[in-house]
């Protein structure tokens, strides 16, 4: 499916078919895929939390006002951010990179990041944004169906998963065979309603 028409046919869905199953190989490519989102400085501070574990699926659902997708699509990503990955070897981000070009971007890093913990989760929430819809896309790309979560009790999840004090949970993402096709588009405001060209007045 070519990217345009996986954006246009992409739907939230609610209900999957339980019985279907991701394979191994098909959930890599999805994680492989997602993992080229871009981020600030490139510091890839997303963490992809896959519960495949049927009774933590259970309990996390029961902290999600019991929305059954959580347990019938084939795979729930609970889509995290690592807070201070801009402060962990940031040099590893920039590997590859000539050293004149690591001489300037890692430095850089700490300067843009160091002591403001707003932006430090601004650019995180930034980052796993972007990261789900090319998740979401790339579902769909396959063949498969998807919907980003939010209404869950985050403490309560990040109990479940262990998630690390210095990490969040941006959202849940869930992916699978729709059960029935998604309802037509409820309202999509014209375009010319949402684009400002230059300043508001």
């Amino acid at each position: 499916m070519r990217a345009v028409d996986a954006i246009k046919t992409r739907r939230s869905v609610k209900y999957f078919d339980p019985e279907h199953k991701l394979s191994d190989a098909e959930v890599e490519d999805l994680l492989s895929l997602a993992i080229l989102s871009p981020t600030a400085f490139n510091i890839q501070n997303w963490r992809y939390v896959v519960v495949s574990d049927p009774v933590l699926r259970q309990q996390i659902q029961d902290a999600a006002d019991d929305q059954v997708q959580i347990t019938e699509s084939s795979l729930l990503v609970v889509l995290c951010a690592d807070l201070m990955a801009w402060n962990k070897s940031p040099q590893q981000y920039w590997q590859s990179a000539p050293e004149d070009i690591q001489d300037i971007m890692v430095p850089m890093i700490d300067q843009f990041f160091s002591g403001n913990a707003q932006l430090q989760r601004d650019e995180a929430m930034r980052s796993c944004g972007i990261a789900a819809q090319t998740l979401m896309i790339a579902a769909k790309s396959m063949g498969y169906d998807s919907c980003p979560m939010d209404g869950f009790d985050f403490d309560r999840v990040a109990q479940l998963i262990k998630l690390p004090d210095d990490h969040l949970i941006s959202m849940f993402v869930v992916i699978g065979k729709a059960l029935q096709p998604a309802r037509p588009r409820p309202g999509q405001l014209p375009l010319r309603s949402v684009l400002v060209e230059n300043t508001f007045s």
